[in-house]
């Protein structure tokens, strides 16, 4: 996606496929939602992501939050 879809109004969710240090846009959309919060996520924004589950985190401390689920479920 580049910045001139976003200056004629694309609306929508993206489908988004998370990678090391970077990600890559499935399906065009201007967002990706928390797979904690539920808060849509500019894709602008989007700075914390799990490549191993394929999720976005709206923040540091939900990502966090979140890598502390998984891992007490393995024990």
């Amino acid at each position: 996606m580049n910045r001139l879809e976003t200056l004629f109004g694309l609306k929508g969710e993206a489908t988004v496929r998370y990678l090391d240090g970077e990600f890559q846009v499935i399906s065009p959309g201007d967002f990706v939602r928390c797979a904690v919060t539920g808060k849509p996520i500019s894709l602008d924004n989007l700075r914390y992501w799990s490549v191993e589950h394929q999720e976005a985190y709206v923040d540091a401390h939900v990502s966090y939050r979140r890598f502390m689920e998984y891992r007490n479920r393995g024990r």
